[in-house]
């Protein structure tokens, strides 16, 4: 398959991100719908995790049987273990340093405290504005960051996707190209809705709700599904296993670590009965996706 052909692939398998972005601008959310697509997108990302890490250990698992059979060395399985652990520990830990640079920004973002020799208003020094300037993502609220992040995490598992559908069609198994563009597509779907769903309760200090903008949405469903077009163009270049297995667990501990963060906001709301319904219509969607994939043959 020609590269244009695979890059239509790939633009189609990452743009139905979109479809579930919409949801994130919904004007009337009650806690409790809130608390039901909290835990909706909770069971969205365990399947997605348990899907990178199974993917990512199949090569450490051939390589084993391989070394078990007499056909190999453990040299293989180790390397890719190494690969393993790097990538889920950099998934997993960068989201951690990241969130204490943004507390830190945070802080930054706090007016000064008036004192002595203040000179009056508008009288602070430049060198002072400066210090305290805060990024942009500073000012955001807690659930734009926590969209972000899980754009961020779905991102490195859909390049992952990407390199399958960009292989696929580098070898010219279109039969099985296609399929996968289907399955990832309605992956990618139900994905878009876990990016939005900490947005649906995101309400600012007067208690309105805040209404994230169309350009937003477009941003974080750039960062979620652009890594599949991107893969798809990498994958259709080379075929690497190696870079597989690191992009799938950094792709995992990402993942992880953003479950962690949906699970403390589920346990504020105190619902444990919508935790597991949402639970349940997140992992089904996922697996039911899942099924598609295997029954098209893919």
């Amino acid at each position: 398959m020609n590269l244009m052909s695979t890059m239509l692939l790939g633009l189609i398998a990452g743009v139905t991100i979109l479809l579930g972005l919409p949801i994130g601008r919904l004007r009337t959310s009650t806690p409790t719908l809130s608390s039901l697509l909290n835990a909706t997108a909770v069971g969205v990302l365990l399947f997605l995790l348990w899907d990178v890490l199974s993917a990512a250990w199949s090569p450490i698992d051939e390589a084993l049987a391989s070394a078990h059979e007499g056909k190999g060395g453990l040299a293989v399985a180790a390397g890719y273990g190494a690969l393993f652990a790097a990538g889920l520990a950099v998934g997993l830990l960068a989201l951690v340093y990241y969130e204490r640079w943004m507390a830190r920004q945070l802080i930054r973002v706090q007016p000064p405290a008036a004192g002595p020799g203040a000179g009056g208003p508008g009288a602070m020094r430049a060198s002072a504005v400066t210090a305290r300037r805060p990024s942009r993502m500073a000012t955001w609220s807690a659930a734009r960051r926590l969209s972000l992040l899980i754009a961020m995490g779905i991102g490195l598992h859909n390049f992952a996707e990407g390199l399958a559908i960009g292989q696929s069609a580098a070898m010219g198994e279109l039969a099985l190209a296609l399929p996968l563009v289907i399955g990832f597509g309605l992956h990618n779907a139900t994905e878009g809705f876990g990016i939005v769903a900490p947005l649906t309760g995101d309400i600012d200090p007067a208690g309105n709700k805040r209404v994230p903008s169309w350009g937003f949405l477009l941003a974080m469903g750039a960062i979620g599904g652009g890594p599949t077009f991107v893969g798809t163009l990498v994958g259709h270049q080379f075929t690497s296993e190696a870079v597989s297995v690191l992009f799938l667990t950094l792709a995992a501990g990402s993942i992880l670590y953003v479950v962690t963060q949906l699970v403390a906001v589920a346990a504020k709301a105190r619902r444990s009965d919508l935790l597991a319904y949402g639970l349940l219509l997140g992992l089904f969607a996922g697996f039911l996706t899942d099924a598609i994939v295997t029954a098209a043959g893919a």
